[in-house]
Order: C-alpha cells, then sequence, then structure tokens
C-alpha cells in the first residue's frame, strides 16, 4: 500500500527535492528568510503530532488503555523524541524550540511567530488568528490545510498529512537543503540550524519514518476508503508545501527598492 501510494506521489515529490528555491539559497538574508517562512511549519507540525497522540492513545483521566498497543508505542515514541529531544548543548529540548535558537543565531527575526504563537496561547480560535495574520499567503494556506486535517478528527488522514507531508519526505528535503547552504555559507555560524536539521533527518530516516509509515498501514488495514483517503490528504499535502516553497522563492526574489 505505501509504495503505491509513493509511486501516486512522484510528480509532487520530485518537484519538491527538486525546488529552485534551494539554489537561490545564497546570502545571510536569503537564509533567514527562508527561515521566518519554514518555522510555521516546523510549529502546526508538533499540532499533527499531538492529534494523532490524542486520537490514539489517551490522555485524559481517568486512564484505560485504547487501540491498538503498537500504534500507541509509534505514536509515543514520535512525540518523546520531538518534544523532548537532546539539543546541540545537551539539554533537552523540542525541536520547534531549537529551531527558534538557530534563528535567533542567524540573525533571523522570531517577531511573527511569537507574535502568532502568542495569540494562539490566548485561547484566539487557530483559524481566526491566521486569518487576521499579516502573514504571507502561502504560510497562511500551509497552516490552514493542516488544522482543516486535524479538526476533521480522522486519524488515517492526520496520519496521512503527518507521514507524507513530512516524516516520510524530510530526509531527502532536508538534505538537499543543507547541501546547498553548507556550500553557500562555508563561513556564516550555522552550527543550531545544522544541528537541527541533522537531527531531524537522522532520527527521521532511520526511525520516525518508517515508524510512521507503519501507522498508516495499522490505521488503513484493508480499507479501500480510507487508503484512498490518505493518498488524497498526502497529494494536498505535498503540494501545501511546494505552495509554501514558492511563497518563500518569490519573497527572496523580490527587487530590492532603493
Amino acid at each position: 500500500m505505501i509504495q503505491e501510494i509513493n509511486s501516486s506521489l512522484e510528480t509532487q515529490s520530485k518537484q519538491l527535492l527538486n525546488h529552485p528555491l534551494y539554489s537561490k539559497i545564497s546570502t545571510p538574508e536569503h537564509l533567514r528568510c527562508f527561515m521566518e517562512h519554514h518555522v510555521f511549519a516546523v510549529w502546526d507540525f508538533m499540532s499533527l503530532l499531538k492529534a494523532l497522540q490524542v486520537n490514539l492513545t489517551r490522555t485524559t483521566t481517568p486512564w484505560v488503555p485504547v487501540g491498538n498497543p503498537e500504534l500507541r508505542y509509534l505514536i509515543n515514541e514520535i512525540v518523546l523524541a520531538e518534544e523532548t529531544d537532546i539539543n546541540a548543548f545537551g539539554k533537552r529540548q523540542s525541536h520547534f524550540e531549537m529551531y527558534l535558537d538557530a534563528m535567533s543565531k542567524s540573525g533571523a527575526s522570531r517577531l511573527k511567530v511569537e507574535d502568532f504563537i502568542s495569540q494562539v496561547t490566548h485561547g484566539t480560535d487557530i483559524y481566526l488568528v491566521i486569518a487576521a495574520s499579516n502573514l504571507p499567503i502561502s504560510i497562511k494556506q500551509f497552516l490552514k490545510f493542516t488544522f482543516e486535517i486535524i479538526s476533521e478528527g480522522k486519524p488515517h488522514k492526520i496520519a496521512a498529512a503527518f507521514t507524507f507531508g513530512r516524516e516520510g519526505l524530510i530526509p531527502a528535503m532536508f538534505t538537499s537543503i543543507i547541501k546547498n547552504i553548507q556550500q553557500q555559507f562555508p563561513e556564516e555560524d550555522l552550527k543550531l540550524f545544522k544541528y537541527y536539521f541533522d537531527r531531524h533527518i537522522e532520527l527521521d530516516a532511520d526511525e520516525h519514518g518508517p515508524m510512521a509509515f507503519q501507522m498508516v498501514e495499522e490505521l488503513c488495514g484493508k480499507d479501500p476508503v480510507k487508503i484512498l483517503e490518505v493518498q488524497s490528504v498526502a497529494k494536498k499535502a505535498l503540494e501545501s508545501r511546494i505552495e509554501l516553497w514558492d511563497g518563500i522563492l518569490e519573497e527572496i526574489e523580490k527587487p530590492i527598492v532603493a
């Protein structure tokens, strides 16, 4: 099943892996622009993950065992690493917090993402926050797609966005990004940025990716309707990522007004 779905996504996957954005990141300003956009994908990833944890495990009291123990293990294992990994200094930190530190180190602005999260923290409806924000359209559509999938509350659909749009794609995509950035910034201090990506590549390629694909198979079983829905969501997730990358590229290529 997974192989067939991946085959159906070949066009979108190739678009992402060969996106012109990677070769256009050629100055520190370009890199900062990339980070200021991409951080929203780093953030909303955790909402996909937590939605899976809510749906596949028991997160309320009184506790009782629910669902498939294998799925409980898979999702809890991924949550543990994503929410409390070891950072470059040997301390526990979420990957999102690592990314924020990498932004600060590179001189990227955290104002937009921190303002956005502040409004969410105060209990404002996520769709209102997205709509009222002054974020680029590409970021808004990316976030909107994520939370629409979460709002449906269908574990196999959430798992599809999580797996095919994030975990299964990240190792190859991030490797392309890191390779070009290292070539373009031999003297730029990218220690924290590179650590974040290297950590993701290591975990997703060796552990989380295979776990996530197994989760999708478990959730779909042999149900043809669920398999088709997974395929549809997976395609939309990749298209959403392409649009996000297009938005960053457009921002980078904007002419400088004197």
